[in-house]
This record gives structure tokens, sequence and C-alpha cells, in this order.
């Protein structure tokens, strides 16, 4: 486990905040793995401050693993963290804590740590690396790191994503879109209300309807009860608008998300919602009053993970788990970037060390338990793929 925990101190010590480059990080591990005589592709961001990295250990050849992860963390500022949240602290409880150990650095410090015995094994199948950026606002790196996989490498590997599960496998999870909806009213003074339009009141409106969506599709037996969260959820994160107490509000705009279950879509679920604009809009202009509502998407619509597809993948992950997870079915409510690999017809599953409920939080942290269960299955997966496709 020395290897893991050196290699994750590393990854730790890089702040790859959304906000910032991964280029640091991403040279570090193209180093490393060219001590190992594997090459590594870049697929740049269109800003040239960040980039994916795809790279093949093994032959060339049908079938094989993609292991995926992200390299952004999410941001720690306003945290009360305990120690320095990028640099690796054991407390010598069992938990390991820094920012990204346990979303995700922990599974992609596992995964580098088999690299010297992998480089060295008889493979017959490949096994392929995919380190992506700016998962955590909205998957926009992995679109471009599947593309030039697909068209570079295989498509007919199976993927595992190594999100945080409990090294538990998950076969599903809701899709996410973000959204900005903006509205602008007339203003006047609050005294003399008819003169003007206030988009705070519309807004409140709007907002109070989404929540009705989310009601009206629970109604409608829009459900799965795989998820701890049976339906398609609608929550309204922010909002802001007016200048003072006595005027009529010109502006108001508030931010928002759907998550939407597999079997649901996004565009579905948001013609309800601009159906119900569209009506408001309406019903003012016919009493002589002025509004413009407009909505904008923050992220391309992460798409989720649907539990088909998956028997390959899924029959492999099982041989090498132990006995009392091989045969679970699990489902979520986060977005990862499996919808996006399945979409692009590859077998997905979801299966990492750590558990969600650490991700995001301050002393965020990954039981040292769940690195050595995450380095025993690679070890496994790596022997599998010894033997050529069927």
């Amino acid at each position: 486990m020395k290897q893991t925990l050196d290699l994750l101190d590393r990854l730790v010590a890089f702040d790859t905040t959304s906000s910032e480059s991964n280029l640091a990080l991403v040279n570090f591990v193209e180093q490393y793995l060219a001590e190992y005589g594997i090459q590594a592709d870049r697929v740049m961001s269109p800003c040239g401050n960040k980039a994916n990295l795809v790279a093949r250990i093994g032959p060339r050849a049908p079938g094989g693993v993609m292991l995926s992860g992200h390299t952004d963390v999410v941001p720690v500022k306003g945290q009360p963290w305990s120690t320095d949240p990028f640099r690796l602290h054991d407390d010598n409880d069992g938990r390991l804590y820094g920012r990204g150990t346990c979303d995700m650095k922990g599974f992609i410090a596992c995964v580098l740590a088999m690299v010297p015995t992998w480089s060295q094994a008889a493979l017959k199948q490949p096994i392929y690396l995919g380190f992506s950026y700016d998962e955590e606002v909205g998957c926009l790196g992995a679109p471009d790191l599947i593309r030039h996989f697909c068209q570079n490498y295989s498509t007919s590997a199976q993927v595992i994503v190594g999100e945080p599960t409990d090294m538990q496998p998950v076969v599903a999870q809701k899709g996410a879109t973000n959204l900005r909806t903006r509205i602008v009213g007339r203003e006047a003074h609050s005294s003399q209300i008819n003169q003007g339009t206030s988009a705070v009141h519309v807004a409140a409106r709007l907002v109070t309807y989404i929540e009705d969506i989310m009601h009206m599709l629970v109604e409608e037996g829009r459900v799965d009860p795989a998820f701890n969260v049976p339906h398609t959820s609608l929550h309204v994160g922010k909002i802001a608008g007016g200048t003072a107490i006595n005027i009529m509000a010109r502006e108001c705009q508030f931010e928002w998300e759907i998550r939407h279950l597999p079997t649901d879509t996004f565009e579905t679920v948001f013609e309800r919602f601009q159906a119900y604009c569209r009506d408001i809009e309406a019903g003012l202009r016919d009493q002589g009053k002025q509004v413009e509502i407009s909505t904008e998407l923050l992220n391309t619509t992460v798409p989720g993970l649907v539990d088909r597809d998956n028997a390959r993948v899924m029959a492999l992950a099982r041989r090498h788990l132990p006995e009392d997870s091989a045969g679970c079915r699990h489902a979520v409510a986060y977005a990862t970037e499996a919808g996006q690999f399945q979409a692009g017809g590859m077998q997905t599953i979801i299966l990492g060390p750590g558990s969600i409920a650490q991700a995001h939080q301050p002393d965020e942290y990954v039981e040292l338990e769940q690195l050595q269960h995450c380095v025993a299955f690679l070890q496994r997966l790596g022997k599998d793929l010894e033997q050529p496709l069927e």
C-alpha cells in the first residue's frame, strides 16, 4: 500500500479545484507513466488550461477495461478544515484526510499504483486509463475524452468509473442539468403597483411551480424505488433580485437544477417549465403588463446511467468482488461521467473506494481499508485480463 499512499499524497498536493488548471497533475501522471514505458495522450480543453489524459497498458487488442476518474476537486473556500486540505493527513484513525481523497484521487492513486505490475504482466486485453477535467462543474471534459478514446483506441472496452461507492457496483445514476432563469419586469414605485411588473413576484411563481413539477411526476407514477430519492428532483439553489424594498423589481434571476431519472429525459421535464413560462408571459401581456422570461443551460445535460447493456462489465466486476457485494446492483442520485460513457456505446458501471457521504465535505477522507479493497480488486482484475477476449 505504500505506493498507493505515496501517490495519493502527491495527487492531493495538486490544487485541481475546477476553477484552476489541472496541467501540473497531468504532467506528473505523464512522467510517472513514462517511467514504465507507457505513452499518454492529452486531450486539451478549449481554453488550453486543462487536459484529459488517455493511456493504454498492454496490447492493442479488442476488449479490455477503461478505468476512468476525474482529476478536479470542489473548492475548500469557506469550509472549516482542521488541516491543510491540500496535504494528505493521516490521523492514525484508519482515515486519510485531504481534498479529493475520496472524490476521487483515491481511486486514481490505486490505479496508478498498479501500473508497475500491469506494465510487466502478460496482458492479452488492454487496460486503459482515462482521467478527465471539470467533472465537478458539469462533466465538461469527458465528452472530448470519450470521443478521442473511441476514435483512437477502442469501442469495445468496458468502463469502470471509480467514483466513491464503498466498492459496491452501481448500475444506474440520475442525469443532471443546471440552469439559470432570468426575469425582466418593469420598475415602478411600490405604492403604484398597477404601473409595474415585479420580476421577484414572477420568480416566486416560477420557483413554486418548479417544485410542483416534481410532485406531478410522482403523482404520475414516474418513480424508481432503486434510488434513495425515487423520482426526478428539481431544486432551486440561488435567487437574487430587486434594488430596494419600495421599488418593484425590474430583474430577478435564480439558478436551479433538474436531476432526472434515467428513464425520464431532461427535455420532457424542462418543457413543462417552459410551457408555464409562456402561460405567465401571455397572461401578463393580456393585463397590459411587461415581462420577459429566459432560461439558459449552465452545462450540457449529463445523461443518466441506465441499468442495461452491462452484463459483461458486471460479470467482470463480480468475479473480483467479495461475495457479499458481488450480487448487488445499486442506483445513485448523484451524477457522474458514467452516463456519458454509456451514451458512447460502452458497457459502464460505477465502482470505487470511499463513501459519497464524505465527498465535498470539510475534512474529506477516505478509509484506508477502502483503498486496500480497491487495490485488491484491481490486482485480480489485471490477472483476469491476462486471458484473451472470448
